[in-house]
Parts: C-alpha cells; structure tokens; sequence
C-alpha cells in the first residue's frame, strides 16, 4: 500500500473521543482511526496504524538482523508444565498470567513472555560448544492481565513486542553481545526520532542481576521517575536511586534531576536461570557438559508507538517522523483541480513516493485540511487554481510553523526526493 485515495479507506476521523480516553495517544490515534478500541487495554490496528507499527518493526528487524539475530515466531498458547519447570505458572509468582481451559480437559497459558519455550525449543537445536553463540528474535504479540490499563497503548493487556533471546557459553560472550545489543536498541530509537531524549538507565535486575538496563523516553505522559546527571552521562531509575547505588558510581544527589520518562526497552542477563531447569547444556571442548548462559532484549512495538504519538503531536493532531508515518504526503486539490490533483498523485506514484490522496468529493476543504494535520503526514500538498496559474503547487510540512511553500513540480519532486530514497522503501 505505497499510495492511497481517501475515498477507498475505510477508516474515518472524529472530532472527539470517549471521555474515558484520558491519554493523548489515544485520544489523537482513535480521532484519526489509527486504533480501534474493542475493551480496556485492547486496541486494533486500523490499516493507518498498521503501517506505522510494521515501520516500527522493520527499523527493528534491520537492527536485530545487524546483530546476528535470527528472526523466528513462537506460539501463543503455552504449555503449562514448561512453566512449573521454572516456578512461573502459579499466580502467585506470576500474576498477570491469562489462563484458558482445553476442552479435552487441562489448563493453557497465553503467553506474557518467551523465557521458558525458546528455552525448551533450543534444548533440541545446541549440543555442542560449536552450536554457540545463538542469538533468535520474534515480534509476538503478548498477553498480561494488568490490574489496571491506562495510558492508551503505552500500556495494554494485549500488545506487540520484540523479543530476543541470546545463547553463550559463558557470561564473557555473553557480555560481548550484551554491549552489542545496547548500540543497537540505540540506533533503533535514533532512527525512530527519539534518539536525543532516550537514555540507558540503570534499573533494578530483579533475580538475575543487581542491575538490568532500561531504555527510558523522556516524556511528559511517562509513568517512570528517572534521576538524570548533569551531563546526561548517568541516568538511574527511582526504583534504585538510593544511596548504597549513588555510593558505587560514585556520584552525589545534588548532581541529578527527576524526569518523568517512559520505558521503551529492556535488557536482562539472564545467567542460568531458565537454562538449568530446562535443562539447556552443550558440550564444550573436553566433551564436559556446561550450562548455556543466557539473556534476553525487548521492545515493546506498539507501546513504543503509543510514545512517539505522545511527544509528536500537537492541538491539531499527531506530528509523524518521516520514517513512522503511514504516507509521506497527503495531496488535495481545492476548487476545480480534480484532474490536475489526480494527475499528481499519478506521477507521485510512479516516483515512488508515499502518498494519501484526499479525493472525497462531497467533503469540503476546510475539513481536508483538518485531517491532513489530524492524520499528520510529514508534508501536505494542495493543488488550487491560484498555484496552478502560476505553474506551481503548495508544498507545506506538517512540523514547524514554516510558511507554505510554492513549488514547480520539478521543484516538488525534488524536494521529497530525499524523503523517498530514506524512506520509501520501508512500507
């Protein structure tokens, strides 16, 4: 789907929302029908916002793909006996587990994370010391019985999210990669448009680790304190900002302000915790059997989209970045320029530019308009009789308060030719 006419598109805009929308993300997405809401913390994604969150997933991918990952799907449905291997089916170690019933009788789980069956799955396919490292991802969709959803799609019961598992045989490989991963997850979030405001954070490593690592955004809507140094070279999270934590980096309270932020990555050293139970081993070079060392990197798709909607967006709508947004144009044409229009988003077409043409005939302009910032394309451009006399057409981007700009088409082209040659592509 590289272009589109409004007047085959399902999907319509509304001017307001259920009250009970208290998030911005939701309010713009649900406005501009990029989401559909089925119940509390369940949403569909519309044709508009599905391609946003396969941009999302394929900046994912390429980076994933950079670091030797291998790309793979896991069930949904879970086994439970898998999971009392490693004390994580009960309720009371794991609490937001959705449970259904077999018809032929026993209990399934809906998968909230993929520790335990990557683990089993690997027990068939690493024997040997020749078999490591491996590194395999998914983008699965999750499930989590939170007592509470809120905040739109930053926090669902139902989700999207990219999950990486590594294989080494010792914790020094494992370390390797471990710091591969971080300039990864980094460059994701610089291509996303996040990257000045995103930080690695210190954060609490639960029973793996005194420490795991966060990726926090910076962002009014988040749920997250995080306690930034001065130079931004240090950035902990509240939940370990303390002084024992302070005393080992050696830094002072004075030298850090609390932010507001949202979590929008993870990373774990996993060690053996879910390869000694399941029995995961290879056979090192003396054929002694070692346990596999392992760790695991999410990403939270549709959460993270729920945050670019937050910080991108403005009181007319949403502000996509040229790489997220569904098209990079939307083109209208005011007044009696419906085959001058039709023929620009032919020839926009044919140079492989993204583009959403607005030709509803029985909407007036002042309601196009209004879309095409609800909807929020990184550029809108509008044929009218006046720009045509002039041999011109009206070039305006969607940020910024730039005035609109008169372009010949060759001129036109040329303009967002940069946009399709960095972007085109990743529809």
């Amino acid at each position: 789907m590289l272009t589109m006419k409004r007047s085959e598109l399902f999907t319509k805009t509304f001017k307001t929302v259920s009250a009970e929308e208290t998030s911005r993300n939701a309010q713009l997405l649900l406005r501009a029908g990029y989401i559909h809401k089925e119940l509390a913390g369940v949403y569909t994604y519309l044709p508009l916002g599905l391609k946003v969150l396969e941009k999302i997933k394929n900046i994912i991918r390429t980076e994933m793909n950079a670091i030797g990952g291998q790309e793979m799907l896991m069930s949904t449905l879970q086994n439970k006996e898998l999971w009392e291997a490693t004390d994580r089916w009960s309720d009371s170690k794991v609490d937001i587990w959705f449970k259904t019933e077999l018809a032929a009788g026993g209990q399934l789980g809906l998968a909230p994370t993929h520790e335990e069956p990557v683990t089993a799955i690997m027990t068939e396919y690493i024997a040997s010391y020749k078999d490591l490292p491996r590194y395999v991802y998914q983008f699965q969709t999750k499930f989590r019985n939170e007592l509470r959803a809120k905040s739109g799609i930053m926090r669902t019961r139902e989700f999207v999210m990219k999950d990486m598992y590594s294989f080494s045989k010792n914790q020094e490989e494992h370390d390797e990669f471990y710091e591969k991963s971080i300039k990864a997850y980094h460059k994701v979030y610089e291509q996303i448009g996040i990257g000045d405001i995103t930080y690695k954070t210190f954060a609490s490593g639960g029973i793996f680790s005194k420490y795991s690592h966060e990726f926090q955004t910076l962002c009014a809507a988040g749920e997250d304190i995080v306690y930034v140094n001065q130079d931004k070279s240090l950035v902990i999270n509240e939940e370990v900002f303390d002084d024992e934590t302070l005393a080992e980096f050696g830094a002072k309270k004075t030298d850090f302000s609390p932010k507001k932020a949202a979590e929008v990555g993870n990373i774990f050293s996993l060690g053996f915790k879910y390869s000694k139970p399941l029995k995961l081993e290879y056979a090192n070079k003396d054929d002694a059997k070692q346990t596999v060392y392992m760790g695991c990197y999410g990403i939270g798709v549709s959460r993270l989209m729920g945050v670019v909607a937050e910080i991108f967006s403005d009181e007319k709508g949403l502000i996509w970045p040229e790489n997220l947004a569904p098209f990079q144009v939307y083109l209208l044409g005011i007044g009696k320029t419906d085959k001058e229009a039709e023929e620009l988003y032919e020839t926009l077409t044919k140079q492989g530019v993204e583009v959403l043409f607005d030709d509803r005939a029985d909407v007036r302009v002042g309601e196009k308009m209004a879309d095409a910032e609800l909807l929020g394309m990184p550029y809108r451009v509008v044929v009218s009789e006046k720009s045509l006399a002039a041999g011109k057409v009206e070039l305006k981007r969607r940020a910024g308060d730039e005035a609109p700009l008169l372009l010949t088409k060759d001129a036109l082209f040329a303009k967002l030719e940069s946009a399709v040659r960095n972007f085109g592509n990743q529809s």
